[in-house]
């Protein structure tokens, strides 16, 4: 978790990205901002740059080569040892976020470097740095007293403090694993979006229990979507029902065995064994380094995350939704001759 409200701002530089795909230009500060007598403006900024992170879902600094190799965790490392190099890092890296935006929708904006103090990430007190970047422009009111003593109005285009485009912050620990760093990218969601992440920043996810947690979640969902499902002849109920076993079994267990979630999730040994096969693939398709462990500590944080994309629904023509939250034994389907429909029968004690 990370907490911010004792963090301080002790540098700032703003430097103008342009859009290289459309001619745009970089445009470089001459020098750091000063706010030392700008405590509520400090304030504002702090929110602005902290607010996106709210889980904890970490990464960390790679290449492919040697970790050394890459360009953003050098510069960290430089900058964490000597101070005095923030601004000239500052430059080199706003060059090279320049460099990395090929892609013809990566629109041009604002490049924030920041260094704060008095971080506190997972009970640890450390400092990090901050990089973040403005794309997106909102048109605001701007009511003024006229020459006339007339109130009119006007319209400023800005930056909405509310929402932050994409960013990340790298916190002073791990430094042999590649720092531990939090990145997000608000903007872009398409082929454009790897820019951010993995040209720019060169990331991969920190593989903690959050990372097994949020993985192990989402193959389960792919396994439902993907392999027992209608073509495999599995009934809607049983569906839902295997949904709803494996968010109960992430929601109750502090920590996660592989097999007993086999035996008390999937049951079957036909089941199991196509489950297996699938997490093989599941494992190759994201080019994981190593396979996800038979044993971790289950994230709450992660599952609370994934929880929201397991829909139990059982969707009945346009007529009705049939929201499952309990066992498929209190449902029953059948089929009506006379009308020529199916039906589902519900079980029940009492009416609320």
């Amino acid at each position: 978790m990370i907490e911010s409200t004792g963090a301080v701002i002790d540098r700032l530089v703003v430097h103008q990205i342009g859009a290289k795909a459309e001619g745009g230009v970089l445009r470089v500060s001459r020098e750091t901002i000063d706010l030392n007598e700008a405590e509520e403006m400090a304030d504002v900024l702090k929110t602005f740059f902290f607010k996106p992170f709210k889980t904890d879902a970490y990464f960390n600094f790679s290449h492919p080569e040697s970790l050394e190799m890459n360009m953003l965790y050098q510069h960290a490392c430089d900058v964490f040892d000597n101070a005095d190099s923030f601004f000239d890092a500052s430059v080199m890296i706003a060059e090279h976020l320049y460099e990395s935006s090929n892609h013809p929708k990566i629109k041009g904006g604002e490049f924030y470097m920041v260094h704060f103090s008095g971080c506190v990430v997972d009970g640890e007190v450390c400092d990090a740095i901050g990089i973040f970047k403005s794309e997106s422009k909102e048109t605001f009111l701007k009511v003024y007293l006229a020459q006339n003593d007339n109130i009119e109005l006007g319209t400023q285009e800005g930056i909405s403090v509310r929402r932050l485009d994409k960013g990340c912050i790298i916190f002073n620990i791990e430094r042999e694993e590649g720092f531990r760093v939090c990145a997000v990218d608000n903007i872009n969601k398409g082929g454009e979006a790897h820019f951010w992440m993995d040209d720019f920043l060169g990331l991969k996810p920190r593989q903690d229990s959050f990372y097994f947690t949020d993985n192990y979640m989402q193959m389960c969902k792919g396994f439902v979507t993907d392999v027992f499902n209608d073509d495999n002849h599995v009934p809607r109920t049983e569906q839902v029902d295997m949904m709803n076993r494996t968010v109960d079994f992430f929601q109750k267990n502090p920590q996660f065995s592989h097999s007993e979630f086999a035996q008390n999730v999937m049951e079957e040994p036909d089941i199991i064994s196509a489950f297996n096969d699938y997490k093989q693939r599941f494992e190759e398709q994201r080019k994981m380094d190593e396979p996800l462990p038979e044993l971790f500590e289950i994230s709450k944080d992660a599952v609370k995350g994934e929880k929201k994309n397991f829909k139990s629904v059982i969707k009945l023509d346009k007529n009705f939704h049939v929201y499952v939250h309990g066992s498929r034994y209190y449902m029953e389907k059948g089929y009506d001759e006379e009308k020529d429909l199916n039906f589902y029968k519900l079980f029940f004690k009492m009416e609320s």
